[in-house]
């Protein structure tokens, strides 16, 4: 700024000494620089106005579920930056930054800002999608600002310590080189990688704790994430089956509950939901019980909460009979599939329009599991084919419902070669021969059909049994759906 300033001045001298009759020089140099302090972003960023951007609500660690590893990692983080006397008796560096990473919505902005209250320290949150501009040197300055914004912020509120949050970190610390055409990314990650080394500028006795969120850990460069820079990486996944209790009761807490809710049943029925996943399904199943006017909130409206996250709202329009009765058939043959292959693991079967589904069947695992055998990879790859299998059993043909069960069934046989358990061996999957590939993959899912086809071929009379079921009541519980398989079976 102060060398644009130098730089215009000097050129207004000139001209004033060859143009002295006129202003019109004068006045055009005047609106460039108007100008270009409008475009080129050289006026004090919004987030350099210290503590601007980061006027949140102060929260604890204990109003954070579910993530009770990642709590336990950043804690021990931040014991550095509240115990200065222990750790310098022991010589320990303070650490100098903490990458949260994970998918979306599993509370990283939530610890850290739980970690700014932890400490006592002064808080600073920008987005990284805040440094980038297409203009060369801009985003540097602007990590200069920042850093300085808060120092300031922490010599004003009388702290010791300052905590600054990045979240999508990835974008401002890409890896180098990606972009040829000119390296405004990389002098802003170079100017960050500087003032975390604390080239900076740095006032003595202040520290900064730099954590950064991203969920493409991926990307990042590797200069960013080597120690002295983010000398921990936090793993903070989805929530586990007593991780989505938790909460599921953090948020519940203050809304009004019916009697004989099972906050363990909801739990089951929410396999890969993320923290934010649960906190709209409470929020939901509010607005659910308000639209009935109801005081409480009942198990029914959680569990239909439950669809709605997944899928989206109910739909107004209604299919045909004929592709009413189609739906039935395809959700039915799923169904039974998987009561054959895990009794008691369907939870509904509805054929309610939602989002961009016309039915579904809800899963309702045994348990989380984060490890497969090949034979449950093989027992989902029927699952889903039992959907067509039954449109052909039944019908005579098949229809176009069927896409997305087939692109779910292709993924998990690449996953199958590529985790070695395929009758290939041990292959790179990349280095395969496209040909090679597609017929592995097209033998896993037609051996996975033949099964499906030996089994429900013997079931078709079950199948449009369940079928009629569903089309009469639009939602079929588990449950029910168990009776009516033992009823079957009894008469048979």
């Amino acid at each position: 700024m102060r060398e644009l300033a130098a730089g215009l001045g000097a050129a207004a001298l000139i001209i004033f000494l060859f143009y002295e009759s006129s202003l019109i020089p004068l006045v055009i140099l005047a609106g460039l620089f108007l100008v270009l302090l409008r475009f080129t972003g050289l006026k004090t960023p919004r987030f350099s106005s210290v503590g601007q951007s980061t006027r949140v609500k102060t929260i604890s660690f204990n109003q954070i579920g579910g993530q009770e590893v990642a709590k336990k990692e950043l804690l021990e983080a931040l014991d550095f930056v509240t115990k200065p006397r222990e750790i310098s008796h022991l010589g320990i560096r303070p650490l100098k930054g903490v990458m949260l990473v994970g998918p979306p919505g599993t509370g990283k902005t939530l610890l850290a800002r739980a970690a700014a209250g932890y400490t006592g320290s002064s808080f600073t949150s920008v987005a990284g999608s805040e440094f980038i501009e297409m203009y060369a040197g801009v985003g540097a300055q602007r990590v200069r600002q920042l850093f300085q914004g808060c120092r300031k912020k922490a010599q004003g509120e009388r702290r010791k310590n300052a905590i600054l949050f990045i979240d999508e970190i990835d974008i401002l610390g890409g890896k180098r080189g990606r972009h040829s055409s000119h390296l405004e990314y990389d002098q802003t990650l170079n100017q960050l990688l500087v003032e975390m080394d604390g080239l900076g500028g740095g006032e003595s006795g202040l520290h900064i704790l730099v954590i950064g969120a991203t969920n493409r850990p991926e990307a990042l460069d590797e200069a960013l994430l080597r120690p002295g820079r983010f000398d921990r990486v936090v793993q903070v996944d989805l929530p586990d089956l007593e991780g989505r209790k938790q909460i599921l009761k953090l948020h519940l807490h203050n809304k009004p509950l019916g009697e004989g809710i099972s906050l363990e049943k909801i739990a089951r029925e929410t396999f890969g939901f993320s923290g934010a996943h649960l906190e709209s399904l409470a929020n939901e199943a509010a607005i659910l019980a308000l639209r009935e006017k109801q005081r409480q909130i009942a198990e029914k409206h959680l569990l239909e909460a439950v669809d709605k996250v997944i899928l989206g709202e109910k739909l107004e329009r209604k299919p045909d009979p004929e592709e009413l009765w189609r739906v039935a058939v395809h959700e039915s043959g799923h169904a039974l599939v998987s009561e054959t292959l895990q009794p008691g693991s369907v939870s509904q079967i509805t054929i309610t329009p939602r989002g961009k589904a016309l039915g579904y069947v809800r899963h309702k695992p045994e348990r989380d599991f984060y490890l497969y055998t090949v034979e449950q990879l093989e027992e989902k790859i029927a699952v889903l084919l039992g959907g067509a299998v039954s449109e052909q059993l039944v019908l005579g043909n098949r229809s176009t419902g069927s896409l997305g069960d087939f692109d779910q069934a292709v993924e998990i046989a690449r996953k199958i070669i590529a985790a070695g358990l395929s009758n290939l061996g041990v292959v790179s999957i990349k280095d395969l021969p496209k040909a090679l590939l597609h017929r592995t993959i097209q033998q896993l899912v037609s051996s996975g059909e033949r099964w499906v086809s030996g089994l429900l071929g013997e079931r078709t009379a079950l199948i449009e049994e369940v079928a009629r079921l569903v089309l009469e009541k639009e939602k079929l519980t588990g449950e029910t759906l168990r009776r009516q398989i033992a009823a079957h079976r009894q008469a048979g």
